[in-house]
């Protein structure tokens, strides 16, 4: 008996059948721009299907170069291109899955001087103003996506996934905020939505009653002036009419003010809007299966979502990133073995908006499978790994799956290094999935693991080894302010490790993502995690009821902070800069709301018994004293790497990894992936 019956089980959608309620939802990846990574998609793509997951869908590929992501981005339009595609669908059905094709046309959102809209109205996320569409442009438009679902047919696919949401082109004529018309496209409701329609019914007319039909639709755009919940309804019920087989939930307009898949954002945060849509199409006879999406990373909460009734379908697109074996590890009953998506960001979204393939923090295979292949060691090795931080813990558990017999060694009573600090600050509790899981990976590998074990460079000489890895992190660098070795000044390994007292007013030196992570500390009540209560979330970033605010968004009303905080740089323009291309600005706006103080430009003078003195600029101008009780010190970390001349000196093979290797700013993608690359090379 399967722990998830709601979750795997078959969805019948008439002319076919998917082996699990279970769909992979469309992310860009990179791996659709240009026709050199086909190879690589197939391999993606199959992989997952093999996976067990029971419909995939792919990135966006636009159905024209209007409808560009960017220029050359992903396009379905030529007979050639589908005969390309070939690759891709033969290899999801020799592994017995299904994938569709994601239509994506941007609209307004396009990086492209090419890009068009309803109303000449830029986007605030593009520099490029957008044409204004005729109606003869509109035309092309809609035959665009029809020509462009033919060909997905032609290529192999078993269906499409139109884009009708997160502000895209189709959503943009839905709403007055973009689209000003007043001829038959805009105006009333009934015109705005005729795009989508139009686009459902002829691409249902094009590609025959067997082939699989999505339609994204926006069901809280969390923009004002976005659709109301009755537009809502009214469209759905419409889509279903005009021939869509199944209707997925999208969620809030790229250009939105608040998170909808960081790491912050409580799980399944937004399964309750589609069980409202399923409510409401349940009671006027529309039977239509419907997705609902975001946040959803485990199989616990899937199965939980569908068992109370919230949608007919789970779409997990980045915990399909984090392991490929999800739904089988499910299936299995083996749910504690599953690589959790802890939703970072900063593999996947942040390089899709810096133009590098999408991969995984916590699986750095993602997106690389035909090129960082973990394959049984041809001499099996002796190797030690000094520190069980997640450098050390992915290259000792894939140095284990390989043969290899390895020794970790940790000073620290437990495994994780960072990420038993990391797991502590509000909204990043998901990083304590990782350590669960490298825990188990240890015991399966068969890891030889030592903590509270300090070892020293004569023992690992000693110790007959072929290779040693040196995983063992960083130390919080001193930045050497006068009076920093008062009774009033901490570091962030004494907050956040130690749970060292902090008083009411609190200068933090240092406005990197530990700073950052500090500050959020510290103004949150202990043990009222917003990312744990949904209520206390949506009030903090102004999400609401549809049904009661058109676009589902108010204003944010969030809890008062416990601390008054002051988070200060030593360089000058705005703070959090180097934060996360797609992560900074929640982390900006959070610390905002909590009325912390950031200043930059600052040179830290002096610690005190009344605070922090700090002077600004070259000529060291305007002394101000921060008054505050405690400082708390994060300025960056220096790598640890003793071991590294004794054991060269002996002889012995020595590899550094991770923070030791460089620690000018703490970053576990980069530790994981040289960790797990170091591993499949030795």
């Amino acid at each position: 008996m399967t722990p998830y019956p709601h979750l795997l089980a078959p969805l019948d959608l008439g002319f076919t059948t998917l082996r699990n309620r279970v769909l992979m939802g469309s992310m860009h990846t990179g791996l659709e721009d240009g026709r050199r990574h086909f190879a690589a998609m197939a391999a993606f793509f199959a992989e997952r299907a093999r996976g067990g997951v029971g419909l995939m869908v792919t990135g966006g590929f636009s159905p024209n170069i209007e409808g560009w992501v960017k220029p050359f981005g992903g396009t379905l339009a030529t007979s050639g291109a589908a005969r390309r595609h070939r690759q891709v669908t033969d290899a999801v059905h020799a592994e017995g899955g299904k994938i569709a094709l994601q239509i994506l046309h941007t609209g307004r959102y396009g990086y492209s001087p090419l890009c068009v809209a309803p109303s000449r109205l830029q986007s605030p996320i593009s520099p490029f103003t957008p044409r204004e569409l005729s109606a003869r442009g509109i035309e092309r438009q809609i035959r665009a996506f029809v020509r462009c679902a033919s060909l997905a047919r032609d290529a192999g696919y078993d269906g499409v996934e139109i884009m009708g949401s997160e502000g895209y082109l189709i959503n943009q004529f839905l709403v007055t905020h973009t689209n000003h018309r007043t001829d038959e496209w805009g105006g009333a409701y009934e015109n705005r939505m005729r795009l989508a329609l139009e686009i459902v019914r002829r691409v249902r007319e094009a590609t025959g009653p067997d082939f699989i039909l999505i339609y994204r639709l926006s069901m809280l755009d969390l923009i004002p002036d976005g659709s109301s919940w009755p537009e809502a309804v009214q469209l759905a019920k419409a889509i279903a009419a005009a021939g869509a087989t199944i209707i997925n939930t999208g969620i809030g307009w790229h250009e939105a003010r608040v998170p909808t898949i960081a790491t912050s954002v409580p799980r399944g945060a937004f399964a309750w809007v589609t069980q409202k849509m399923r409510r409401e199409l349940h009671a006027a006879g529309v039977t239509i299966p419907l997705i609902t999406s975001n946040r959803i990373n485990t199989p616990e909460v899937a199965e939980e979502i569908l068992a109370d009734g919230c949608a007919d379908m789970v779409s997990m697109a980045r915990p399909l990133l984090a392991d490929a074996e999800f739904v089988n590890k499910a299936a299995r009953g083996e749910g504690a073995d599953i690589n959790t998506c802890i939703a970072c960001n900063q593999a996947c979204l942040d390089h899709t908006f810096k133009a590098q393939l999408a991969s995984c923090l916590v699986n750095p295979r993602a997106g690389h499978e035909t090129t960082l292949v973990i394959a049984p060691a041809v001499k099996k090795k002796r190797v030690a790994v000094v520190g069980a931080g997640p450098a050390g813990l992915a290259a000792a558990t894939t140095l284990a799956e390989r043969g290899h017999d390895v020794h970790l060694f940790e000073a620290a009573n437990a495994i994780g290094g960072q990420f038993n600090m990391a797991s502590r600050v509000p909204g990043k509790e998901e990083f304590v999935e990782t350590l669960r899981y490298f825990t188990r990976r240890l015991a399966a590998t068969g890891v030889s693991v030592f903590l509270e074990t300090r070892v020293d460079a004569e023992r690992l000489a000693a110790g007959g080894y072929d290779d040693v890895v040196l995983a063992t992190g960083v130390r919080p660098r001193d930045p050497r302010i006068p009076g920093s070795d008062g009774p009033n000044v901490l570091s962030y390994v004494d907050v956040l490790l130690h749970g060292r007292h902090v008083g009411p007013r609190v200068a933090i030196v240092g406005a990197g993502g530990i700073g950052f992570d500090v500050a959020e500390y510290l103004v949150t009540p202990p043990g009222h995690s917003p990312a744990l209560d949904l209520a206390a979330w949506q009030a903090e970033w102004g999400v609401a009821d549809p049904a009661t605010v058109r676009g589902g968004v108010v204003r944010a009303a969030p809890e008062p902070p416990v601390r008054q905080v002051t988070l200060l740089q030593r360089k000058a323009g705005k703070l959090g800069k180097g934060l996360g291309k797609t992560t900074g600005w929640i982390h900006r706006a959070a610390l905002a709301m909590k009325s912390v103080e950031m200043i930059g430009g600052v040179n830290y003078e002096r610690i005190g018994p009344q605070g922090l003195f700090v002077t600004f600029g070259e000529d060291r101008r305007d002394g101000t004293l921060i008054e505050c009780d405690t400082v708390v010190l994060c300025a960056g970390q220096e790598p640890l790497r003793e071991l590294l001349e004794p054991l060269r000196a002996a002889g012995v093979s020595t590899h550094v990894i991770g923070g030791a290797d460089e620690a000018a700013e703490l970053d576990a993608k980069r530790a994981i992936a040289q960790g797990t690359r170091l591993a499949a090379r030795l």
